[in-house]
């Protein structure tokens, strides 16, 4: 009992101290529960002008980041779209193989009506990207000094489906032979639908294909309908001149597995498509 009651005998002094520490202890209690601690002020709250120019800042980093990240187009020779440059500019996998094919022939886009000639790109992706078409200074000048030497002069324009082998002969670069062919394709295919089918006569450079253009077109037929591809059977499919039995076969397959054929370009996954002939085949057909 002794032991126990020493711990609790304490001197004067230390006494004093362990009452002055309470009354610290107390002190700061009463100031922690009754102070008042609250920091807003009237000149710390945000003014409505001010709350309106911080959003003004940030709209305008917005507007900064999107400018960043958008898809930049610089001046550019379309002779040289790889595959890469012609998906950020919004070609189809079809324009751009066209292109290539073209340009395998060694055969140069000149203009911006050469480029949707042979890419068959529609009039707004054409508008969009031709501004930036940057061509050789001696292209430039080849089109101006060929614009003021040769005026535009009026043709007589024929029909295509209606020119004798004779008549074809009157084009600079066609021969006897060559208007044979082109007489004899016209009937294996039924008459042309449309000047692009000169594409497949063999011997028919580009540049007499121009001519012969000048003066020959593909009236077009009300009579001659367009199959759709989505109802079509087989043997509908086998009167286009470019498809095959096995093809429409294959055409069939490809839509009851897919339920729809929603594009031309959809065409190009099936494996023996002539995907280089799409811009022909689809003078016969129709999606709907």
């Amino acid at each position: 009992m002794k032991s126990i009651k020493s711990h609790f005998v304490f001197t004067k002094s230390q006494q004093n101290g362990i009452f002055l520490l309470v009354l610290i202890i107390i002190i700061l209690q009463a100031i922690y529960f009754f102070a008042d601690f609250s920091s807003e002020t009237n000149s710390e709250a945000l003014s409505q002008e001010e709350i309106e120019a911080f959003q003004a800042q940030i709209d305008s980093i917005k507007q900064a980041r999107a400018e960043a990240d958008s898809v930049k187009i610089f001046p550019f020779n379309p002779n040289y779209i790889t595959d890469f440059k012609g998906y950020t500019l919004g070609m189809s996998v079809a324009e751009i193989d066209k292109l290539q094919q073209f340009r395998e022939e060694n055969k140069w886009i000149n203009s911006a009506e050469d480029f949707q000639r042979v890419t068959g790109v529609s009039d707004s992706l054409l508008e969009a990207i031709s501004p930036y078409f940057k061509f050789p200074d001696w292209v430039i000048e080849a089109e101006k000094k060929k614009t003021i030497a040769q005026p535009k002069t009026r043709f007589e324009v024929s029909d295509l489906n209606k020119a004798e082998a004779e008549d074809l002969q009157k084009i600079s670069g066609i021969g006897e032979v060559l208007a044979n062919r082109i007489v004899n394709y016209r009937t294996k295919i039924g008459g042309f639908r449309g000047e692009i089918q000169l594409k497949d006569i063999y011997g028919l450079n580009y540049e007499t294909r121009e001519k012969l253009q000048q003066q020959f077109k593909v009236f077009k037929d009300e009579e001659l309908g367009l199959i759709n591809i989505n109802k079509a059977k087989v043997l509908d499919l086998v009167a286009v001149p470019y498809i095959k039995y096995e093809l429409a076969r294959e055409i069939i397959d490809y839509r009851q597995l897919h339920e729809e054929i929603n594009s031309f370009e959809e065409l190009s996954k099936i494996e023996s498509f002539p995907s280089d002939k799409i811009d022909r085949i689809q003078l016969y057909l129709s999606l709907n």
